[in-house]
């Protein structure tokens, strides 16, 4: 596995044309394979982050591929970095250096507000719909939440229905857990009637 993995990961770079590997932008290079680009080196609630992964994961379900991109300060641009509180702008520019690999809708989310595009190219009735989400402010977790927001509007607006499990892994994980248990404690108990036959035939 390990080896398909790096084999995949040289194959992906070798694609990369020179322009998108040079530019200095993350974001450009890790949603080549990721689906949610964050900001560095923030703590962002866990809870907040897992309910936007879901969103996206129920969104691909649902026929509504879509990356989001959270923005929090010039740092995470790199070499972009002048189209900082430029969410919209920023969206274009990272959608035409993704559309070699995607082709599909692109979230930018920034403390400003919310940024749309498809290949690179706006979307007038995407950006009717952002509009009427207020900018998150410089928080990450607030950002997280706000692209969730977002991206379940999105996908209502063009027809989408999204259905996210609620608790499905944490429940899944807990029944594996309990028959687990069960499991251990009825072979324990054989175990132990097995022992108490045999002392009590070698005591006969």
């Amino acid at each position: 596995m390990v080896k398909y993995t790096a084999l995949l990961a040289a194959m992906v770079s070798l694609c990369i044309p020179p322009a998108a590997s040079a530019n200095g932008d993350p974001a450009s290079d890790y949603l080549l394979t990721q689906s949610v680009f964050l900001p560095f080196n923030v703590t962002i609630d866990k809870s907040t982050n897992d309910r936007l992964n879901a969103v996206i994961r129920a969104a691909d379900r649902a026929g509504f591929k879509i990356k989001a991109t959270l923005i929090l300060g010039p740092a995470d641009l790199g070499t972009a970095f002048s189209l900082i509180y430029k969410p919209q702008r920023y969206a274009e520019f990272l959608g035409l250096e993704l559309s070699f690999v995607y082709r599909g809708p692109l979230l930018v989310v920034m403390p400003t507000g919310f940024g749309y595009s498809v290949k690179g190219n706006p979307d007038a009735s995407a950006s009717r719909v952002l509009g009427s989400i207020p900018a998150p402010g410089a928080d990450v977790t607030k950002e997280a939440a706000a692209a969730t927001l977002a991206i379940q509007r999105l996908a209502a607006a063009q027809g989408h229905r999204l259905v996210i499990a609620k608790g499905g892994g944490s429940q899944a994980r807990d029944r594996i857990t309990i028959a687990a248990a069960a499991t251990l404690a009825a072979s324990l108990f054989a175990g132990f009637v097995l022992y108490r036959r045999r002392r009590q035939t070698g005591q006969t």
